[in-house]
């Protein structure tokens, strides 16, 4: 017997459609003439419902998801670990690692550090950034768009600004408000609207790079710590995912912060060898939205949570190398999959009304 189901190796921000057959003591992932694993049933940990899929979690692969969608025969349903409903963020950390978590954080309170994020952050676990991170990306519920040609797209861009990537976990939503955020544990959601105002896949590149660069400096965690104080982890009892995600969504960063994250996209875009000149014009072209503006309750999104200002294009426009070889972050047609990612997806619900999730 066999289930039909998508799957995310943990590798790249490809969505595969693949089939589950038991074999032996555990169970392999069939993709065409390909089979992955195997994979042992004990390794499976639930995460609840996603679009009427039933998820799974691999324990020690990060990223790894397993989303059962079609029928499961009985065989394989009394296999499957008993699925987790998660309401509150401590249940989908988990009690023990959360409470000891909660322990170390309340010695540094005591000790006075209750008031640095930046000595607290780089003491929290990357294992707990993780799980709150996977918490906060459950909140997205069905919005997230997986058309193929998209997805491989996005992989490659991935790639493109950051090759030792295998880590960071990137997926667009299906949301009409231009911005992109990074949620902790390495996770960076792109917004649709975004990508549909974007001009050129050159500036999303430099949007990405700088997501990627608040990743690298572990910036998400300090600047929840510096925005709700310990209630990030010790409230994790009382409080809800959902609650963190809206103000992730809406983090503004210190200026240092933002100038290394810029930092960080200008030397990633050299690296690749693309053009940081797009990006200034991104930036330039948001910047014109005031809130009069009748685009303003989309383009604006990106504004609160990234301030710009003309230094910040300037500073990308004089990244440029003059004499420079560069080339387009993606081709036409892969720039044109990318955009299309939501609307070639007809399972991704669309979201406008820029509520709380």
């Amino acid at each position: 017997m066999a289930v039909t189901a998508w799957h995310y190796d943990g590798r790249s921000a490809i969505r595969r459609r693949v089939e589950l057959r038991p074999e032996g003591d555990g169970f392999v992932l069939v993709e065409g003439d390909a089979a992955h694993g195997p994979f042992a049933w004990s390794d499976l940990t639930g995460r609840g419902m996603q679009d009427g899929a039933a998820v799974y979690a691999h324990r020690t692969l990060d990223g790894w998801r397993l989303g059962l969608d079609g029928e499961i025969p009985p065989d394989i349903a009394a296999r499957l670990p008993r699925e987790e409903r998660y309401g509150r963020l401590i249940d989908r950390i988990g009690l023990w690692k959360a409470s000891a978590a909660f322990a170390v954080i309340a010695v540094l309170a005591l000790t006075g550090v209750y008031f640095a994020p930046a000595a607290i952050a780089p003491l929290i676990p990357p294992s707990f950034e993780r799980r709150m991170g996977d918490a906060m990306v459950g909140d997205f519920g069905g919005r997230f768009c997986a058309a193929p040609e998209g997805q491989a797209a996005l992989a490659k861009l991935v790639r493109r600004i950051d090759p030792e990537g295998g880590d960071l976990d990137v997926r667009v939503a299906n949301i009409g408000m231009v911005n992109a955020v990074a949620l902790p544990g390495g996770k960076i959601i792109i917004f649709d609207q975004l990508l549909r105002e974007a001009e050129s896949p050159d500036e999303v590149a430099g949007v990405l790079g700088h997501e990627i660069g608040h990743v690298r400096n572990r910036d998400v965690m300090q600047a929840l710590l510096r925005q709700l104080g310990l209630s990030v982890v010790l409230g994790g009892v009382q409080g809800d995912a959902g609650g963190y995600l809206n103000a992730v969504i809406g983090l503004t960063y210190t200026r240092a912060a933002e100038a290394r994250a810029d930092g960080y996209a200008i030397e990633s875009l050299r690296m690749a060898d693309v053009s940081p000149v797009a990006t200034a014009a991104f930036f330039r072209r948001l910047a014109r939205f005031e809130p009069g503006d009748g685009r303003a309750a989309t383009m604006l999104g990106y504004v609160s949570s990234h301030p710009l200002s003309r230094a910040r294009e300037r500073t990308f426009r004089a990244a440029a190398e003059k004499g420079a070889n560069y080339t387009p972050a993606l081709t036409t047609e892969e720039w044109i999959a990318l955009r299309r990612i939501c609307r070639d997806d007809p399972k991704a619900a669309r979201d406008d009304s820029f509520g709380p999730f």
